[in-house]
């Protein structure tokens, strides 16, 4: 249940966060309110690491696959993209569009046992459930 509701709330975060940085990014540029963001995560991160125990920043040097370290250059584009879409399509239908894109993708890392995740079976119910949700996005809009 708690994995449940952490990811309802990392939602409904994504949402308020990207209508935050749009409202940024409209009185200064994307690429400062997406560096914006990036700084103050760092800080949120250090504030929380200095009072959470602290394990050695040093086992980064020990992470492997080295590629999984991209995750921050990930961040700031997915920042950068949230907010392009957000201004383009406006909140609700972003979202929409960022879930299904989520869970297609998702889906495919996990079919193909992509960066090192458990290969799982193929699932026709899987595969209608991401159709059922393009449906959706097609009744969304119009």
């Amino acid at each position: 249940m708690a994995g449940w509701i952490t990811a309802l709330l990392s939602g409904a975060l994504m949402s308020v966060q990207g209508v935050f940085n749009t409202a940024v990014t409209k009185q200064t540029s994307v690429w400062v309110a997406a560096g914006w963001v990036q700084a103050t995560a760092l800080v949120t991160c250090l504030a929380v690491w200095f009072f959470t125990g602290r394990p050695p920043i040093s086992g980064l040097m020990d992470v492997t696959p080295r590629y999984v370290l991209a995750g921050g250059v990930i961040g700031a584009l997915i920042t950068y993209t949230v907010i392009r879409s957000m201004a383009a399509l406006g909140p609700a239908k972003t979202a929409l569009l960022i879930v299904v894109a989520q869970i297609i993708t998702a889906y495919l890392i996990e079919l193909f046992g992509l960066f090192g995740v458990e290969r799982a079976p193929f699932a026709w119910h899987k595969l209608l459930g991401a159709a059922a949700a393009i449906v959706g996005i097609v009744i969304f809009q119009r």
